[in-house]
């Protein structure tokens, strides 16, 4: 028997229709557990069509149904975001940053010729759906829950033109500490992630898809990822996997810049932008090349290189491989890194104090 509670936030109501009648919690364990393989027992579902967003809904996490023909299988029309939960010391839900997601979702959606999805059913939603199944956050060290909101054309036929349908959903999967290793990276220098013009700086799948083969050649190679270079002389340098990525150079924090649009914004980024400041280095956004990395390495100047993103949060980098040079890293001697992690961290686990107010309840 079908059971609804109605919710309403600011401007527009939706259900949560079937609840779980036995949580996977009574079978699962929070402790060790793989990131993106489990998820909690809700999900929320929101459909547009006729140009409006309706039939808005929490229901139990389940399978979907789809037609064989739907658009977004055929011309990739789909985008996401990558966002975390924390349970902090009073026991309370956070969401870290919700609302640059929001923006940085809208402006994949814009690029990707899409509908923009209103604050009430991203930021509201995600909210109710969290505080459903918020005893699914572990209440350990490092742990958090990983929020996925994502949209995808629906329209059931075949043509090259934007969908007139789309669906909007969000899930939500427990995560344990990303205990990465230090990685060895391949500066890549045939294939190409994003060019400007196009659409590096969106989160949409079709980036990710195109990545997977460059970075399995690099791994052939026993490298863990890529540096992703400029397509038009592959020099200047962009992300490292699909993170974002940054050099301590003396006493200097750079990272690329945005400018040309070939590089996602990430919130990971702009977060540790602000703490890298705060702990007294001269941040430094600009067009940065490999030549300029290299020089910079042989003169015992570079003193750092990682990845910044909101799985791992702060990935180090050990290796860096250029044409048939390596550059070295002894990252246990590091200082910036471990610092910028550990303020992360605290932040979003109410150990440390928000004075930036990005962590929303």
């Amino acid at each position: 028997m079908k059971r609804s509670l109605s919710i309403s936030s600011s401007s527009s109501s939706w259900l949560i229709t079937d609840k779980a009648n036995k949580s996977k919690l009574d079978t699962i364990s929070l402790e060790n557990i793989p990131f993106g393989r489990v998820f909690t027992d809700h999900m929320l579902v929101a459909e547009y069509s006729n140009g409006v967003w309706k039939n808005v809904e929490i229901k139990p996490y389940q399978p979907m149904s789809m037609d064989p023909s739907l658009a977004a299988l055929h011309y990739g029309q789909s985008i996401f975001e990558g966002i975390k939960a924390y349970q902090n010391e009073e026991g309370k839900a956070a969401i870290f940053r919700p609302y640059e997601n929001f923006k940085r979702f809208n402006i994949s959606a814009t690029r990707m010729q899409m509908p923009t999805v209103p604050e009430e059913i991203f930021i509201d939603g995600m909210r109710e759906l969290i505080n459903l199944d918020r005893n699914w956050i572990p209440a350990m060290p490092d742990h958090s829950l990983y929020i996925r909101p994502f949209m995808f054309a629906t329209d059931a036929v075949l043509g090259v033109k934007p969908s007139d349908t789309y669906q909007f959903m969000i899930i939500l999967s427990p995560t344990g500490p990303y205990f990465s290793t230090p990685m060895r990276i391949y500066v890549e220098e045939k294939y190409t992630r994003a060019v400007t013009g196009g659409v590096g700086y969106s989160k949409n799948a079709g980036n990710y898809g195109s990545s997977m083969y460059p970075t399995q050649l690099a791994k052939e190679m026993g490298y863990d990822q890529v540096l992703w270079t400029d397509a038009n002389e592959h020099k200047y340098l962009q992300e490292v996997g699909m993170m974002n990525v940054f050099f301590i150079i003396g006493n200097q924090a750079i990272t690329p810049s945005l400018e040309e649009g070939t590089i996602l914004a990430g919130i990971t980024r702009m977060s540790a932008l602000t703490l890298l400041a705060e702990m007294g280095l001269d941040v430094v956004e600009k067009k940065i090349s490999i030549d300029e990395l290299m020089a910079a390495y042989k003169a015992g100047q570079l003193r750092e290189v990682f990845g910044a993103g909101t799985a791992a949060t702060i990935s180090l980098i050990k290796e860096l491989r250029y044409k048939d040079e390596s550059m070295f890293f002894d990252t246990d001697s590091w200082t910036v890194a471990p610092e910028l992690k550990k303020r992360l961290n605290d932040i979003r686990q109410g150990k440390a104090e928000d004075t930036h107010g990005w962590m929303h309840f």
